[in-house]
């Protein structure tokens, strides 16, 4: 973790782009509480296949017009080199210095991978078109990617989107710390030398999460998923049990020199401001 303890910290919140004028104004709401905190930055994510593309869009410049940083994801499966061009155009246009440069999923019933196959392509694209404009962000997989044929193919793959001239990195959220430290000493050793955010997910509803975790391959502890599962319906216990899992778990990872928190939000203030609030940040 020595490299880590290097660099200042540096807190985030995730918000997808609303679909309603009623998820707008929850979020525009969510916004002005979270902006409070005084994050570095909000990120908004970008549908696959660029589904979301003019609701990220508009989100970001609504978060960037509130005097706040607004960092778009922006993911490159089943798209050319021209439509990416046109983005990163509109974002410069507005101001946006910040990326979040992913490769992403294929929409439901897609075949065609488009122009780009890796996020490390994305990345070296990006450098090409605008030079040093944006701060560029990537993922990284403490419990490795659920594609990835090894963890030292998932490392690799990592160190390829450094090398192509990212600036930070985001991680999948996790809920064993050990795999985070074990992945960054293997940064370490392996000459990689960006700070590396865990990602946070505040536990709100289990069945939401146990979704979520399959999907992107995020292990629950058994003891944990066996707890959240003994409360059943009762959603009230299931948040005071996971504020305190999750404020514990975010004390180690500060304490142990992480370089920050980014919180996946949903949409919510709720659960980040108490977990914020319980860290005394």
């Amino acid at each position: 973790m020595q490299t880590q303890r290097a660099f200042d910290r540096t807190f985030s919140f995730e918000f997808f782009p609303p679909k309603t004028p009623e998820g707008i104004a929850k979020l525009r709401a969510t916004r002005e509480q979270l902006a409070q905190l005084r994050p570095k930055f909000f990120s908004v994510t970008f549908g696959a296949g660029g589904s979301t593309r003019d609701r990220t869009l508009e989100t970001v410049i609504e978060i960037q017009s509130s005097g706040n940083e607004a960092a778009p994801h922006l993911s490159c499966i089943g798209s050319t080199r021209e439509n990416i061009t046109a983005i990163l155009e509109q974002y410069k246009a507005n101001g946006i210095r910040h990326i979040v440069a992913l490769r992403g999923d294929l929409p439901s019933g897609t075949v065609d991978a488009g122009e780009f196959r890796y996020a490390n392509e994305l990345v070296e694209f990006i450098r090409q078109q605008t030079g040093d404009w944006f701060h560029i962000e990537v993922a990284a997989y403490p419990e490795v990617h659920p594609q990835a044929r090894s963890p030292k193919d998932d490392l690799a793959n990592f160190k390829r989107k450094v090398d192509a001239g990212a600036n930070s990195a985001i991680t999948q959220y996790f809920f064993n710390n050990d795999a985070y430290f074990d992945f960054v000493d293997r940064c370490e050793a392996a000459g990689v030398k960006i700070p590396i955010v865990p990602g946070i997910m505040p536990i709100g509803n289990y069945t939401q999460l146990a979704r979520f975790s399959e999907m992107c391959g995020a292990d629950i502890p058994r003891w944990m998923r066996l707890r959240l599962q003994e409360f059943g319906d009762d959603k009230a216990s299931i948040r005071a049990f996971g504020l305190d899992v999750i404020t514990d778990m975010c004390d180690r990872l500060l304490q142990a020199g992480a370089p920050g928190l980014h919180f996946y939000s949903l949409n919510q203030a709720g659960l980040t401001t108490t977990i914020w609030q319980r860290l005394g940040l």
